[in-house]
């Protein structure tokens, strides 16, 4: 089974965001792989698009792909 994020700091990242933030909080992270991608930082750019996914995931309230 593949997991959504690539890291435990990932999960912490999106947890912390969305308890500081709220509905909120994928815009945050948005904000600063922005923000790290016009600092020319590209790996704080895909951590942040990577949290920013996981908070999307994490935010829906139906179940995603197969059910078994």
């Amino acid at each position: 089974m593949t997991t959504p994020f690539a890291d435990r700091k990932t999960l912490d990242d999106a947890t912390a965001l969305m308890t500081a933030f709220g509905e909120f909080a994928g815009s945050e992270a948005a904000l600063r792989a922005d923000r790290s991608r016009d600092r020319g930082n590209a790996i704080n750019f895909c951590h942040w698009r990577q949290v920013e996914r996981l908070i999307v995931m994490l935010s829906v309230e139906r179940v995603q792909g197969t059910v078994h």
